[in-house]
């Protein structure tokens, strides 16, 4: 992580800049500290900051002087949000004056390719020399144009001491960050990579406990009484413009808005609790109360909601988060998702009548494993559950069941034990396929896309044959509890118990918490942590830290032995995993923690014959790599808006992490019939047998038709 400090002085608001060029020396060039080659002309660099209310044909910056107040562009927005930078008066025989009457795209200027990206930071570079301009976004060069220089060398050093740079009037909201003329021969590209600006953000892949994403992205959390309302728990992330953890102490309050305007949700009445709450020391406190201080520049919010959307006309509410420092930034605020905060009794999703689940050992049946040469067990296939419900598409409701595919195939016995080890029989391979809820992901959470909250009522079905040893205090706060809770459930269980003890725990977890995947998770578990603490111990030789290039290698070594794959991960592969990570330069023992649990599951499924031989695909590439949802999303939409329905690329969701029952899952992510992007987790049954390729399966699902490739660069998707 980086060491970066916070400098509030070096963040101003952008009405409020003014840069003057007498700073300019007078061989013409600006003062700074790189040295000069003798050349005309100056630098003038900054990070902006640009808001969502950003309009078309807005100046971001005039140039200006003592006699002349009027408007003459220097930086502004065209009619497309491209960046345009303008000529120097006084210096440039085609700069504007004030008295012109031709529109900006009439004069002469330079123009980006691609739209000004908002509320990110945005490094710009004005190069002015007196017979060229040269405009740079983030360090790279996206236009130059040839100008005439308007008078003679003496006085145009005199001009330049009578201008100024001046940010707009209060008519675009925006931020500046580090403005500073410097020589032209200064290097544009070392200034975008020194000190950049930070950025507050959710982190989407530490969204966990009592989170169910809806249509369109809409969070259901359960809240209202204290007797019914969850917990759920939220990450916030100081990032740097490259997107680097910066440690940097602050304190970050949450509070409660309404998603529309962004205005505070108030008490009811004044006796009412507050609206958010947060728990400390086992207790519920307002949440603007207890601040939480960023710690290596990351912080968790464990949060309750008492406050329905049906007592505020059924509006949708958000989290805000913000630091405490007097002058609120937009750049310093983070928000969740949208929330339609609903009781229990609306949340549950029932059961199939009739519908039994599989015990342990069925379970353990359907797992497929291959045994070495050597006589050692290595893992090979994944896990199987037809019991899906899938949510409804509408925002304000996830418990209606919808339409969903199978295509289904037949069985081959096997066992999985409580190491992790999974023994294959030498019967035939079974798979089937489903495709199910759509627009899971956001969550790392409980209840998850394969549960149900109301097989609780399973509880009546247990036998005692079914108890084991571990107590049922410790099962039902597995099942009631979140991920994080679950892990170090997890963790201290597999240090004592014993494998027949573990199995039979799965087994009650499952007919409790109705989902199966619990039971792989659960099983998983002691190769999980064993396999984890050796490749820490490998990259290590028993330091506290190391550097993240020096455990690259193990890590690729690592995945690849788990996924029986020659194909290892590409340095974007890498990229992600340092951001599921949440390192820098260094990792430590948390934050490989974090990645392991997030890795393991996904070689895991990569061990399945059938997601093997897809991964093992080059052309085409079925699977491109360990891409995030934003990627996903970016590589189908092309330079006219979204690819055509039916193109789709798969992934594995950043998002669940062990134990949670999705990790490791495929999802597939495309273009819907209505031009829409959606979200739907793949499960894999192995009771049925079928000797389809799986790939001829996804093209068998009416929703999906064409591959789309991704390129990691230009997050441009092709068709195949």
């Amino acid at each position: 992580m980086a060491d970066e400090q916070w400098r509030e002085e070096d963040y101003s608001q952008l009405r409020d800049l003014r840069v003057s060029l007498d700073q300019v020396g007078e061989d013409g060039e600006g003062r700074g500290d790189g040295g000069g080659d003798g050349g005309s002309g100056f630098s003038l660099c900054l990070w902006l900051y640009l808001s969502s209310s950003a309009r078309p044909s807005s100046m971001i910056l005039r140039q200006m002087t003592s006699e002349n107040e009027g408007e003459v562009p220097f930086l502004a927005l065209s009619e497309q949000n491209k960046l345009m930078l303008f000529p120097l008066m006084f210096l440039h025989k085609e700069a504007p004056s004030t008295g012109s009457s031709f529109t900006w795209t009439d004069m002469p200027h330079i123009s980006s390719k691609i739209e000004f990206p908002l509320e990110k930071w945005v490094h710009v570079g004005c190069e002015v020399a007196t017979h060229h301009m040269r405009l740079h976004i983030d360090g790279k060069l996206v236009g130059e144009e040839p100008v005439t220089l308007l008078t003679n060398k003496h006085h145009y050093r005199d001009n330049f001491k009578r201008i100024n740079f001046v940010g707009n009037d209060g008519k675009l909201d925006g931020y500046v960050y580090h403005a500073q003329v410097l020589p032209i021969s200064a290097s544009i590209t070392d200034q975008f990579v020194k000190d950049p600006p930070v950025k507050l953000s959710l982190d989407s892949s530490g969204i966990s406990d009592g989170v169910e994403e809806c249509g369109d992205g809409v969070w259901s959390i359960v809240g209202g009484k204290a007797s019914c309302r969850r917990n759920f728990s939220l990450d916030v992330v100081l990032l740097n413009a490259f997107g680097r953890t910066v440690n940097k102490e602050m304190e970050i309050v949450a509070s409660l808005v309404y998603a529309d305007n962004g205005t505070p949700v108030e008490k009811t009445r004044d006796d009412a609790e507050a609206p958010l709450l947060t728990s400390y020391d086992g207790l519920e406190h307002p949440s603007t109360d207890r601040p939480v201080t960023l710690l290596r520049g990351c912080a968790t919010f464990k949060l309750k909601i008492s406050q329905l959307s049906s007592k505020s006309d059924n509006r949708l509410f958000r989290v805000c988060f913000r630091t405490m420092h007097a002058q609120r930034y937009p750049f310093l605020e983070a928000y969740s998702h949208p929330i339609h905060c609903i009781s229990r009794n609306r949340s549950n999703r029932p059961l199939a009548l009739g519908k039994r689940l599989a015990s342990t050992r069925v379970l353990l049946d359907e797992i497929q494993s291959l045994k070495g040469n050597d006589g050692s067990r290595v893992i090979h296939d994944t896990y199987g559950d037809d019991r899906f419900r899938i949510p409804n598409q509408s925002v304000l409701r996830c418990n209606t069941p919808s339409k969903h595919s199978k295509l289904e195939h037949d069985s081959s016995p096997s066992a999985i034990d409580a190491n992790g080890i999974l023994e294959k029989d030498e019967m035939s391979l079974k798979t089937s396929l489903e495709v199910r809820s759509n627009n899971f992901e956001g969550t790392d959470s409980a209840p998850s896309d394969s549960e149900s909250t109301d097989a609780r009522n399973y509880e009546s079905r247990w036998t005692k044959e079914a108890m084991n040893p571990i107590s049922d205090a410790i099962m039902f706060k597995y099942c009631l509890e979140g991920t994080n809770e679950r892990l170090m459930l997890l963790k201290e269980m597999i240090t004592s118990a014993c494998d027949e003890d573990i199995t039979n725990f799965a087994e009650q977890v499952s007919l409790y918490a109705g989902c199966s995947h619990h039971q792989y998770q659960i099983l998983i578990s002691k190769r999980l942590l064993q396999e984890g603490a050796d490749t820490w111990n490998s990259i290590t030789q028993n330091n506290c830290h190391v550097l993240w290039k020096d455990a690259v290698p193990e890590i690729d070594k690592r995945f690849r032995n788990t996924a029986h794959s020659n194909r290892g991960l590409s340095g974007e592969d890498l990229e992600v995993l340092r951001g599921i990570a949440g390192c820098g330069d260094h990792l430590g023992r948390e934050e490989f923690d974090r990645m392991w649990y997030w890795l393991y599951p996904v070689a895991f499924s990569l061990s399945n014959e059938q997601i093997n031989t897809m991964w093992a695909c080059i052309s085409p590439k079925w699977i491109e790599g360990l891409i995030t949802r934003e990627e996903a999303e970016n590589a189908l939409k092309g330079p006219r808006g979204l690819q055509r329905p039916g193109t789709f690329v798969l992934r594995f969701p950043t998002s669940r992490s062990w134990p949670h029952p999705d990790a490791g899952s495929l999802v597939v992510t495309y273009v819907a019939a209505d031009s829409t992007l959606h979200h739907k987790l793949l499960s894999f049954d192995y009771r049925k047998k079928d000797t389809s390729p799986l790939q001829e399966l996804l093209l068998e699902e009416p929703e999906l038709s064409h591959l789309g490739r991704v390129s990691r660069q230009g997050h441009a998707a092709s068709q195949s």
